[in-house]
C-alpha cells in the first residue's frame, strides 16, 4: 500500500465498525479514507466488503495513515504497544477503557495522543462520546472531534473523568437495554404479548426521553406530571423506592467505574 489514508484502525470489532461505518454513512470520512488492521479475519472481509481497506499488519498501517484509532481491548494492549514502539506513529486515538494517556505514550513513544470514551450507538449515528484531546493541535482536535461529532454527541472532560463517562456512556446503553427487556418480560408476565409488550416499551421509552429532551423539564417534574395521589404510578415508584432502585443505578455505574480503573493499572 502506498497511497496516505486519513485513518488507520487496529482493531476491528464491534466499536471500530459502529465509529468507521457510522462516519462513512454520514460523509466524514469515505472508504479509501481509512485502513484496518485486524487478526481475525472474517471481520477484515467485513470492511473489505464495504469497500475499505483491511489487512493484519499493525506495523505497517502506522506508515499510511494520519490519525490511528486504537480499537483494542486495554488487556491487548501491551501486545499491541510493543509492536508499535519505534514505528513512526501518527496521532494516537485511544478508545480503551482505563488505559491513560500517559501510560499510552509511555508504551508507544507517541508523541500525540487523544482519549476517547464512545459507546455502541456511534453504528447508527447516535452515540455519545467523552473526549480528552488536550494534547492535540488545533487541527487534530477538529478531526478527533468531526470524526466522533458524525457518529453522536460529544463532551468534553478532563481525562480523570473519563472512568465516569465509561460508567455512565460507555456501558450505559446496556443499562437502558436492560430496563427495556426487564418492561417486555413484566407485561408479558401480566398477560401480554411479546409483540405488544415489545412496541408498548420501546415507544414509552422513547417518548419519554423525546419529553424530557423537548419540553427542557427536569425530571422530577415529568414525574410529578405522570403521577396522582394514590394512583399508579405513585404505587411504582413506591415500590422502586422500596427496592432502592436508584441505589442500584449507583452501584452499577460505581463497578463499571471501579473495572474501569482497574484495567488502567
Amino acid at each position: 500500500m502506498q497511497k496516505k489514508v486519513k485513518l488507520g484502525v487496529i482493531g476491528g470489532g464491534f466499536m471500530a465498525q459502529a465509529i468507521v461505518n457510522g462516519a462513512i454513512q454520514t460523509g466524514f470520512l469515505n472508504p479509501d479514507d481509512v485502513i484496518v488492521s485486524e487478526p481475525d479475519e472474517s471481520k477484515r472481509t467485513l470492511f473489505l466488503q464495504r469497500g475499505i481497506n483491511a489487512c493484519n499488519d499493525n506495523r505497517m498501517i502506522c506508515h499510511f495513515c494520519d490519525y490511528l484509532l486504537l480499537a483494542i481491548k486495554p488487556q491487548v494492549f501491551p501486545s499491541v504497544a510493543e509492536e508499535l514502539k519505534g514505528e513512526p506513529l501518527p496521532v494516537l486515538i485511544s478508545i480503551m477503557a482505563g488505559k491513560t494517556i500517559a501510560s499510552i505514550l509511555q508504551a508507544t513513544g507517541a508523541k500525540h495522543v487523544a482519549r476517547i470514551m464512545p459507546n455502541l450507538p456511534c453504528s447508527v449515528g447516535a452515540g455519545m462520546s467523552g473526549i480528552d484531546d488536550s494534547m492535540l493541535s488545533e487541527q487534530d482536535r477538529i478531526f478527533t472531534r468531526g470524526l466522533f461529532s458524525s457518529v453522536g454527541e460529544i463532551v468534553e472532560v478532563e481525562e480523570r473523568l473519563l472512568n465516569a463517562v465509561t460508567g455512565i456512556s460507555g456501558s450505559g446503553p446496556a443499562y437502558v437495554y436492560l430496563f427495556y427487556q426487564s418492561l417486555v418480560q413484566a407485561g408479558m408476565g401480566q398477560g401480554l404479548s411479546e409483540t405488544q409488550a415489545s412496541k408498548l416499551a420501546f415507544q414509552t421509552i422513547m417518548g419519554g426521553m423525546e419529553m424530557l429532551r423537548s419540553t427542557g423539564s427536569s425530571p422530577e417534574a415529568l414525574i410529578a406530571a405522570v403521577s396522582s395521589k394514590g394512583g399508579t404510578t405513585v404505587a411504582a415508584l413506591n415500590s422502586f423506592e422500596a427496592d432502592d432502585f436508584m441505589g442500584s443505578v449507583k452501584r452499577a455505574v460505581d463497578a463499571a467505574v471501579r473495572r474501569s480503573e482497574e484495567l488502567s493499572k
